[in-house]
């Protein structure tokens, strides 16, 4: 993956470490020595589980592609512990009960969805299939899932929208240029997005050094597919086309933001507003009076932080706090995790990179059967634990084993 020297300007960045040129990252002979191809996928149908799409996906995506999705930071500890909080947690399972049908329905925000589990935001997706959005947006159709569209969609807004037959979500990401936030706000509520997503959890600098490692093994070149070397999606992205972005300095976080940003946000959005990267009790509190309807447990699938904290730890805490819907995402990878969110409160639960690890090796077909086994595995365990509704999935069915050493 060599090419002109990178820009180290937070600008030209849309993950952290890219902001190391790989010259400085890699020995002057490594190129040389690396070679790629991709690999044909197993057979759809043979794949039983979730963590079984993630080498399907390695071996058809370059390396430093899977790399930019795999990564955490430092090392890659919050990565892992979002989903092995999981299993600090055990299922009480009740036998007399009536679940010959069972319903995992839920309705959001007066929506009603067949499903709890939404397809979070993941930006580029045309990185990882030649359709990108556009097919995930059909899985999405064809299983009635929600859609949250990230910032930095491959394709636009209305084109998703079209595909997906209905509004997604819009994610949006903090600038320090005002009329920037509002021109993405406005073109993303023209196109009939029905809720906004404001993310406020990517903080710079972050060292990803799990991408760093996949980019020495990348023989390709950068400009194969990033003009001028730049991954910087605010100068890119469909989303932001045709809006002055040359005052745009801090483009995913500015370092100063403040719950007067969240007013202004909420001033400009007539729908819904939700705050996404969420992990303390009373900032969830905070969000609510500053008037966001709804806050997301995240921190970017440990992409962005090493903090070592996970969001299942997080979501009693801030389901206590507020009283507006509270949705969760990072290291779910089991409809028994699932489980366990809705029982700690979660009204919906988003899934990120699972979602990419079907869609690389098998386009819309792979997001649908992620999707349907998330269904089979939480209707599986609804029965085992005797809830035939969602509605019935109530703190009493989880316990928390004795914390083990991280």
């Amino acid at each position: 993956m060599k090419g002109p020297r990178i820009n180290r300007d937070r600008r030209e960045l849309l993950a952290g470490l890219l902001a190391l040129p790989a010259a400085a990252i890699l020995p002057r002979d490594c190129r040389a020595q690396a070679t790629w191809a991709p690999a044909p996928p197993p057979h759809l149908e043979g794949l039983l589980s979730v963590a079984e799409f993630e080498a399907a996906a390695r071996a058809v995506l370059p390396p430093a592609h899977f790399g930019y999705l795999t990564t955490g930071v430092d090392d890659d500890r919050t990565v892992a512990w979002n989903h092995e909080a999981y299993g600090q947690l055990e299922i009480s399972v009740r036998r007399f009960a009536d679940v010959s049908r069972t319903d995992l329905s839920v309705d959001l925000f007066g929506t009603h969805w067949p499903s709890p589990v939404y397809l979070s935001a993941v930006g580029s997706q045309r990185a990882f299939h030649p359709e990108g959005e556009l097919a995930t947006a059909r899985a999405a159709a064809s299983r009635s899932a929600l859609m949250m569209l990230s910032a930095a969609s491959s394709n636009e807004p209305k084109d998703v929208m079209a595909a997906r037959g209905a509004p997604v979500w819009q994610q949006i990401y903090p600038t320090d240029d005002w009329e920037v936030t509002r021109a993405i706000v406005e073109r993303a509520q023209r196109a009939g997005c029905s809720a906004i997503v404001l993310t406020v959890d990517n903080h710079w600098p972050r060292y990803n050094e799990t991408l760093a490692r996949a980019m020495r093994q990348d023989p390709r070149t950068c400009t194969d597919c990033h003009v001028n070397n730049s991954h910087d999606f605010v100068r890119k992205a469909p989303l932001y086309q045709g809006v002055d972005v040359s005052r745009v300095k801090e483009s995913t976080q500015p370092a100063a933001i403040t719950f007067e940003y969240l007013d202004r946000v909420r001033e400009l959005v007539k729908g819904r507003l939700l705050v996404k990267g969420i992990m303390r009790g009373d900032e969830a509190a905070a969000c609510a009076r500053h008037g966001a309807d709804g806050v997301i447990i995240s921190n970017h699938g440990g992409r962005d932080e090493e903090s070592l904290r996970s969001t299942i730890e997080c979501l009693p805490e801030v389901v206590a706090a507020c009283r507006v819907p509270v949705l969760v995402d990072g290291g779910i990878r089991r409809g028994t995790d699932v489980f366990k969110a809705l029982a700690l409160g979660a009204s919906a639960v988003g899934i990120g990179r699972p979602q990419i690890w079907g869609l690389a090796p098998y386009g819309q077909a792979g997001v649908e059967a992620i999707l349907e086994i998330y269904a089979r595995e939480l209707r599986a365990i609804m029965r085992q634990a005797g809830t035939a509704t969602v509605a019935s999935i109530t703190r009493d069915f989880v316990v928390a084993r004795a914390q083990a050493p991280r």
